[in-house]
């Protein structure tokens, strides 16, 4: 008999909401401090200044205003675990918008309170359950929040290394919420049991086919932190990079991640 179907990982609405919200905080704080000269900056994001990064750090609220306005889907056709993959149909149009809202808002700082407001005033407006028509397909709003804990975390990365001794602080609740969708994602990419994924403190997951480990220490591990998981995940790190550096610790002939990453796009 093959085993039971594990159920979705579940996200409290309220949390995920605070995390969103407090990680956006930590990002406009830091901004505003921001010289000419740092925005002017490059990224590890092909062209973008850190100007334009900022600029899309917003438009990760701003979606939730934007895809309001669609039609509703009929019904739901997506999982949240759809995301990640997904999102790499729109990357023109993302880096289209990136530079365009960079130009058209020199005052980031409104630009910023602007998405924030809008962001918590729709959701005020709007039940959990409404769909929305994403990149991935028709998902239920509270999901689509999940994805904007992911974006934060993710992008507050690259400000941070775009930018060196700024540090913008990672809110926990947004990390491990960033952490655990990424990791049900590789999940849902590599199905099986063989290999257990372990990024402590937020997440264990078991993937990749092959013999289904039962009880004891499994015979393929993958360990790391929260954040160069991120990076894996995002394409800011390479797998042969990441294992040579230690920054990863695998063991098992059924460990290496390496084709099943990024995940993001």
């Amino acid at each position: 008999m093959p085993p039971a179907r594990k159920r979705p990982r579940s996200y409290d609405p309220a949390k995920t909401r605070a995390a969103v919200l407090a990680q956006f905080g930590h990002v406009r704080a830091a901004v505003r401090a921001l010289t000419p000269e740092q925005l002017a900056a490059p990224t590890r994001l092909g062209d973008w200044t850190v100007r334009e990064l900022v600029a899309h750090i917003g438009t990760a609220l701003l979606a939730v205003d934007r895809l309001l306005d669609e039609p509703e889907p009929a019904k739901q056709d997506a999982r949240l675990t759809d995301w990640p993959a997904a999102i790499a149909a729109d990357a023109g149009a993302i880096a289209d918008t990136a530079h365009r809202l960079a130009a058209g808002h020199p005052d980031l700082d409104a630009y910023l309170a602007d998405a924030e407001r809008r962001f918590t005033a729709r959701l005020d407006a709007h039940p959990g359950g409404r769909l929305l028509p994403t990149s991935a397909g028709a998902l239920p709003l509270t999901d689509y929040v999940v994805t904007r804990a992911v974006e934060l975390v993710v992008h507050t990365d690259d400000l941070n290394a775009a930018v060196p001794g700024l540090d913008v602080p990672y809110d926990r609740q947004a990390l491990a919420t960033c952490v655990r969708l990424l990791a049900d994602a590789l999940a849902a990419k590599a199905p099986g049991g063989s290999t257990e994924v372990r990024v402590p403190p937020f997440a264990v997951v078991q993937c990749v086919e092959g013999p289904r480990h039962t009880r004891g220490t499994p015979p393929n591990v993958v360990e790391t932190d929260p954040l160069t998981w991120i990076r894996l995940a995002g394409g800011r790190l390479s797998w042969t990079d990441a294992v040579a550096s230690a920054e990863v610790s695998a063991s098992g002939e059924r460990a290496d991640l390496g084709p099943y990453l990024p995940l993001l796009g």
